[in-house]
C-alpha cells in the first residue's frame, strides 16, 4: 500500500540528480522514478531538491538543552522534546546524541555524572512514542577523568549505544595545545580567575597521569562491549592517527591538523570536521581549517557540532566548493550512516528508509519544507 507520493523533486542520487518521482510504503522507499507523476494525492515538490534524512554523529545539542545557563538544571522530558523537535525541524532524521562519560566532580572545572541517567529519559520518551526521530548514543569518553569505568559499567548492548569516542582533554595537548585558547575558554565559560585556572590545569594533567591509559583501555573494551563504533577524537600527530589505528579506529571526529587528516586518509580512517567550522571559515580553538580539509580532498563527513541547523548550510556550502552536489550531500548522509555501521539508510534507493528532505534554497540559503522519519511527516 502506498503511503505518500512525492513527485516534480529534483532527487539526489549516490552520483547524480534526477528530476523524478519518489514513492513511499510502509515507511520504505518502493520505487524511484524519472519525471513527474499526475497520480491523485502526489505531492508536488514543485522543482525543490528531495535528499536523505541528514544523519548526525556528534552533537551537544541535547547538553545545550538540559543547561541552557550555567548551573541550570532544565527538565529533562522537556529539553529531551526540544532537541528532538529542533533536529527534526533542520532535517536530521537520525542523531547520535553525545552524552560525556567521565566526570571530575571535586575540580575548579567541576563536571558531574549525568549520563546514565539522561539516557534512561531518553529512552522512556522512545517507548512512550513521544520522539519525532532516531536515537542512539554516542558516549564521550574523557579520559582525563575520574570516573570513567564507572560510568561506562553502568550502560550495556540494549542502550542502543552507536558510538563510542576516545576524548583527552588534558591541557597541552590536542584541541588544547595551546593554552592560552584553553585560558580564554575556560574562564569566559566558568570564570576562573588566574590562579583558579592554574589550579585546574594542574588537575587535569594529575587525573591524566593517574587514570589516562586506564581510561583509555577501558572505553576501547566497552566500545566491543556494546558493539559499537569507536572513534578517536582530535588527533594532532601522525603517532595520534598511528594510536587510533592500533585500536581498530575507523571514524576520526575533527582532527587539528591537515597533519593528522592526512595520515588519517592512509590509514583508511574517515575524516569528521564541525559544521560550524567549515561555516565560519575556522576553527574557534586555532586548528585547522575545515574547508582546507575539503580542498584537499581529505574531508569525508560534517557534523553540526553544536548548531543543529550547520549541517544542511555546510552541505550546500560544500555542493558549491565541488560543484558536486551527491558528493556534499553524501557527507551529512551516505558517509556517516556507512561510518556507524548503518546501511538502512542515508541514501535514496528502494528498501532503505523513507527518512527524506525536501529543501529549497533561497537567495543561497537552503529552507527546509518538508521531513520524513520512516515515511512519517515530522516537519
Amino acid at each position: 500500500m502506498t503511503d505518500l507520493i512525492l513527485t516534480n523533486a529534483q532527487i539526489v542520487l549516490d552520483t547524480e540528480v534526477i528530476h523524478g518521482t519518489l514513492t513511499v510504503a510502509a515507511g520504505q522507499i518502493a520505487a524511484i522514478d524519472p519525471g513527474a507523476t499526475q497520480v491523485p494525492g502526489a505531492v508536488d515538490l514543485d522543482g525543490d531538491m528531495l535528499i536523505p534524512g541528514l544523519i548526525e554523529l556528534h552533537t551537544d545539542n541535547l547538553e545545550r538543552h538540559i543547561q541552557p545557563r550555567p548551573k541550570v538544571d532544565w527538565p529533562h522530558a522537556d529539553a529531551i522534546l526540544a532537541h528532538d523537535g529542533e533536529l527534526a525541524s533542520v532535517g536530521i532524521t537520525t542523531v547520535f546524541d553525545a552524552m560525556r562519560v567521565g566526570s571530575n566532580p571535586n575540580g575548579k572545572g567541576r563536571y558531574d555524572k549525568y549520563a546514565r541517567k539522561l539516557a534512561s529519559e531518553l529512552w522512556a520518551l522512545r517507548e512512550a512514542g513521544a520522539l519525532r526521530i532516531n536515537h542512539y548514543l554516542h558516549l564521550r569518553a574523557e579520559v582525563c577523568s575520574a570516573t570513567l569505568v564507572e560510568e561506562m559499567a553502568e550502560f550495556g548492548p540494549e542502550d542502543r549505544v552507536g558510538i563510542v569516542s576516545l576524548m583527552d582533554h588534558t591541557p597541552g595537548q590536542r584541541q588544547f595545545r595551546d593554552i592560552s585558547k584553553l585560558k580564554h575558554y575556560v574562564q569566559g565559560k566558568l570564570g576562573l580567575s588566574d590562579p583558579e585556572f592554574e589550579a585546574h590545569v594542574a588537575e587535569l594533567k594529575a587525573l591524566r597521569d593517574a587514570n589516562g591509559d586506564r581510561h583509555e583501555a577501558a572505553a576501547v573494551a566497552a566500545a566491543r562491549r556494546f558493539g559499537a563504533v569507536l572513534a578517536s577524537h582530535d588527533d594532532t600527530t601522525a603517532a595520534h592517527v598511528a594510536t587510533s589505528a592500533g585500536h581498530g579506529i575507523h571514524l576520526a571526529e575533527f582532527p587539528t591538523t591537515i597533519e593528522a587528516a592526512r595520515a588519517c586518509n592512509a590509514q583508511g580512517i574517515k575524516v569528521m570536521m564541525g559544521a560550524p567550522n567549515l561555516i565560519r571559515g575556522g576553527s574557534h580553538s586555532g586548528n585547522v581549517a575545515a574547508h582546507e580539509l575539503a580542498e584537499a580532498g581529505l574531508l569525508d563527513i560534517v557534523s553540526s557540532d553544536y548548531v543543529p541547523s550547520a549541517l544542511m548550510t555546510s552541505a550546500f556550502l560544500l555542493a558549491d566548493l565541488w560543484d558536486d552536489v551527491p558528493r556534499a550531500v553524501a557527507t551529512v548522509t551516505a558517509n556517516p550512516a556507512e561510518a556507524a555501521g548503518l546501511s538502512d539508510r542515508g541514501r535514496l534507493a528502494p528498501g532503505l528508509h523513507a527518512d527524506l528532505v525536501r529543501v529549497g534554497r533561497v537567495q543561497g540559503t537552503p529552507v527546509m519544507r518538508g521531513v520524513w522519519c520512516h515515511g512519517r511527516q515530522v516537519g
